[in-house]
């Protein structure tokens, strides 16, 4: 969840004041729109579908995973270039070892129902790299708007870690979830369900077009996120320790500020106020409208939200409505936006938000991953409380993984520690990631030589 008004506050803000006057991000995820400099290449018309690579036999038969569309969004052609892009979106560049080129997938998945959709993601390249390359899915923060999502922007927050993953020398699969990108109809936001399919087809769809560019993906995939991506790569880890692909495996696991306990933590901190009032309310309502869609919590608007956002507030998640739009067609306050029902459905939630939140809730509590696992927070997360963090600590300790707990600091971005905290910890995994694929190499070098 903390992604969610982190992106409100990255999508147009330069600061506080800038962040109230511009956001477009979307209601959740904070989605700075400073756009990556450097050499573009021209969109390419869109490629057929490649053959699917025959470890996805059985996904193909439901077309799991195919690739619809490939599209080139653009190439930085130069260490510089990508370093200069990433400074500009506020991260670091040094760990930049190549130039990149990113293409748009739009793949077919399944939706919250397990009905056929599509959707799309950023897939990004290394240039000059080798032709067998180690995998790296990075699961964006939340966003409102179809274009709050890797695909859909040159650069900027939501992409920037991809590309710095890519740059460093691997493979970035980043999805825009389902709803978001060129994905169809509404964002199911928070679905842990929905994420974990759109990002395992994702990955599928990279395999699947991989060999066109002249590369061959490795098998286990080091898996990262912020905000809500957080519990998205969560999801994703827990699917591929499971063997739901059956050439993908997990490699290691690094997740951001996430919202782990969604309904034991951060909505009691929403409610209580330890929130940023503004994200707050936010948070407040895409919860009620996006977990409305999947698990019907009420008839009308007006059991949940005051006039006269009874009759506004959900058009706003609609996908089409930009951040600042969200920004100026919501309250200042959770009491001007929710009526006593409204509150207390999210104070003490009951009958199906209960039971969807007890599977959003379950991310760090019911496996126990088998991979390196290191969980990234930053102490005074405005939108994120870091007690998440501390839950998904204890859940996995107490099914025998001890999860070592990364505080990042002071690392405020543009006025947001929880923005900031995916600014520091993404050059941290990358080093990271790449420090445990030298450790592999070495080790399977002397296994052979023994």
């Amino acid at each position: 969840m903390g992604e969610l008004v982190v992106h409100f506050a990255s999508s147009s803000a330069r600061s506080r004041a800038g962040y109230r006057r511009g956001l477009r991000a979307g209601a959740a995820a904070v989605c700075c729109c400073l756009l990556l400099t450097g050499p573009a290449v021209a969109t390419a018309a869109a490629a057929p579908a490649a053959p699917a690579a025959p470890a996805q036999a059985r996904h193909e038969a439901r077309g799991r995973g195919t690739v619809v569309s490939a599209e080139k969004l653009y190439a930085l052609a130069t260490r510089q270039a990508v370093a200069d892009g990433l400074k500009a979106a506020g991260f670091a560049g040094d760990t930049v070892r190549h130039g990149v080129v990113a293409y748009r997938l739009v793949y077919r998945t399944v939706d919250a129902y397990g009905r056929p959709t599509t959707a799309s993601g950023l897939f990004v390249l290394p240039l000059g790299g080798g032709a067998r390359l180690r995998t790296v899915s990075f699961a964006h923060g939340t966003g409102s708007h179809k274009d709050d999502a890797p695909s859909m922007q040159r650069g900027g927050f939501v992409s920037a870690p991809a590309i710095a993953h890519a740059a460093a020398g691997a493979a970035a699969v980043a999805p825009d979830y389902l709803g978001m990108g060129k994905g169809p109809g509404p964002h199911p936001w928070m679905d842990i369900g929905s994420e974990t399919t759109a990002s395992l087809d994702m990955l599928r769809a990279a395999r699947a077009f991989a060999p066109r560019t002249g590369h061959v993906l490795e098998r286990e995939v080091m898996v990262t996120g912020f905000s809500q991506g957080a519990s998205a790569a969560m999801g994703l880890g827990r699917a591929l320790q499971a063997g739901e692909d059956r050439w993908f495996a997990l490699g290691a696991l690094a997740p951001v500020s996430g919202a782990y306990d969604f309904g034991g933590t951060e909505l009691p901190a929403l409610i209580d106020g330890k929130l940023e009032p503004k994200s707050g309310v936010l948070y407040a309502a895409y919860t009620l409208v996006a977990f409305n869609r999947l698990h019907p919590l009420y008839r009308s608007p007006g059991e949940v939200f005051r006039a006269p956002y009874d009759s506004t507030v959900e058009a706003l998640f609609d996908g089409a409505h930009t951040g600042e739009q969200l920004m100026r067609g919501t309250p200042g306050t959770l009491d001007e936006l929710l009526t006593e029902h409204g509150r207390e459905l999210l104070a003490h939630p009951t009958g199906p938000l209960a039971a969807a939140l007890r599977t959003t809730d379950a991310v760090c509590a019911d496996w126990a991953p088998r991979a390196p696992v290191r969980l990234y927070m930053a102490t005074g997360d405005e939108q994120a409380v870091t007690a998440n963090t501390e839950h998904c600590r204890t859940a996995l300790r107490g099914n025998g993984v001890d999860a070592p707990f990364v505080d990042l600091g002071a690392v405020d971005h543009h006025g947001s520690r929880h923005l900031g905290s995916n600014v520091a910890a993404t050059p941290e995994i990358v080093r990271w990631f790449a420090e445990l694929r030298r450790s592999h190499t070495a080790a399977a070098g002397d296994a052979r030589s023994a």
